[in-house]
């Protein structure tokens, strides 16, 4: 069993030029999840016969009372390919990975690696495909951007403007907390999930602000914040990884024009995609939305060691996932976000 600390010069090249549309396999962002959530990480390598670095796996270790000891490779991230040359690499990885499993007595382990044809092939892993993803391929012109959106949407955009709605980039840290706001209330009033806690969003700030990895998008109407969108970018891929806003603004439509100027900015700054994030296959509405915006559909496929579990693994039309988020829903605001804060890190 291969693991290694990630400052080893080797191992950083070999994912600096595999990874450079994943965020996710970013020093900055593993030391981000790790200390803020108190998580171990298990950076696991694949070497040839002759030393070199053929493949690279992160996992996290969650130990929780509530939801036991499992290995994710990793949490809150949508898409962590598995890194390798070659296929008797990637094999060398996932076994490393089962044996971790196994040693550690964890429920289950979980790989967010999206398509793979070998782990497609394993068959000790359990495949769960209950997540998609949505990428519009964009180019270095916004008018070209623009005349290929549908023209509901263009009415969107145009009668959001007109109304007054106006967006602006963030600049200062205080923002956070002013998306913040619509974030808890939109996670736990309309969707009745649980809200990651504001330190997670100071983090991010402090973490990728300065580097333009993140910007924060506000929508303003009339002196107040009524939406905002969190963009991640990596390589050649801008992603929308947040959203929030207020409901009674709705009218508005002040998503669709923080939507339009993301990609419009996607497109000034040269990023070759926009990925509109995961969606659970079950929430019709919200591939609908996407749909409508010309983004191309991709399966999301997750696999798992000995079987499915988890909340990743778990479908929105399922009685239990009903059960949570009405239960949410009905909670206070002053009660939610500390309590939710507090559960998130046994969610991930």
């Amino acid at each position: 069993m291969t693991q290694v600390s990630l400052v080893d010069l080797n191992v950083r090249t070999f994912i600096e030029q595999r990874a450079k549309d994943t965020l996710y396999y970013n020093r900055a962002w593993l030391d981000l999840i790790t200390q803020l959530y108190r998580y171990s990480l298990i950076p696991i390598i694949a070497t040839n016969t002759s030393g070199q670095v053929t493949g690279f796996l992160p996992l996290c270790a969650m130990k929780s009372p509530l939801t036991g000891q499992r290995l994710v490779g990793l949490p809150f991230s949508d898409l962590c390919p598995l890194l390798a040359a070659d296929e008797t690499s990637a094999n060398d990885l996932i076994d490393q990975a089962i044996r971790i499993a196994q040693e550690q007595r964890a429920r289950y382990l979980e790989l967010r690696t999206g398509i793979n044809d070998v782990l497609a092939r394993r068959s000790d892993l359990v495949e769960g495909n209950l997540y998609v993803r949505w990428l519009i391929p964009i180019c270095a012109d916004p008018d070209s951007a623009w005349s290929d959106l549908c023209k509901p949407i263009q009415r969107q955009v145009k009668k959001s403007r007109k109304l007054g709605v106006q967006v602006r980039i963030a600049q200062q840290r205080d923002d956070v907390a002013h998306y913040y706001r619509l974030h808890l209330k939109t996670r736990c009033k309309k969707h009745g999930m649980p809200a990651q806690p504001q330190r997670y969003f100071f983090k991010l700030w402090d973490t990728f602000a300065e580097s333009q990895t993140m910007r924060l998008l506000l929508a303003e109407y009339e002196g107040s914040v009524i939406a905002g969108m969190i963009l991640l970018a990596s390589g050649t891929t801008i992603r929308y990884a947040y959203g929030a806003s207020d409901e009674r603004y709705l009218k508005l439509a002040p998503n669709d024009l923080l939507m339009w100027t993301s990609i419009k900015l996607g497109c000034t700054l040269g990023y070759q995609t926009f990925d509109m994030g995961r969606t659970a296959c079950d929430n019709e509405g919200l591939m609908e939305f996407k749909r409508r915006w010309g983004a191309i559909k991709e399966p999301l496929p997750y696999y798992h060691y000995p079987n499915m579990a988890g909340l990743a693994s778990t479908s929105e039309a399922s009685w239990k996932f009903r059960l949570l988020t009405s239960g949410w829903k009905r909670l206070p605001l002053w009660l939610a976000g500390p309590l939710g804060g507090s559960l998130y890190k046994h969610l991930g």
